[in-house]
């Protein structure tokens, strides 16, 4: 099996990982930190936007590999991946120190458990049909 479809937005998402990796990176040439953020809210955000990604998308695309390896049809599959490579590109525009509860943020949260969830739900189906 290619997992093809959860392969395409895996490469998407990989890339909004790459984009966000170099965002610390960048953040923290800007200062003499080599580990954590020693209280620099730019490197707070930076490191927080990128574990942010790191913590939620690998599970959601092994969800997404295992329904498409379940036989899920392409339409769910990519209503899926369109919503969470959507709410993983509005997330880090949510996250800032200043304003803790920004739309933004929470459209991407919750996006991504709504997709995490609903990817679950249809793992259920497959294995109790």
């Amino acid at each position: 099996m290619t997992f093809a479809i959860t392969a395409q937005y895996a490469v998407a998402l990989t890339l909004i990982m790459i984009v966000l990796n170099t965002m610390v990176t960048v953040a923290r040439l800007k200062t003499p930190i080599s580990l954590g953020d020693s209280g620099n809210n730019a490197l707070l955000v930076a490191n927080r936007r990128w574990m942010n990604f790191a913590e939620n998308v690998p599970m959601t695309l092994i969800l997404m590999a295992l329904a498409e390896a379940g036989g899920a049809g392409a339409t769910v599959l990519h209503a899926s991946g369109i919503a969470l490579v959507a709410v993983r590109l509005i997330h880090p525009f949510g996250l800032s120190v200043e304003t803790p509860k920004r739309a933004a943020r929470i459209v991407g949260s919750v996006g991504t458990k709504l997709v995490q969830v609903a990817l679950s739900g249809i793992l259920l189906m497959q294995h109790f049909a």
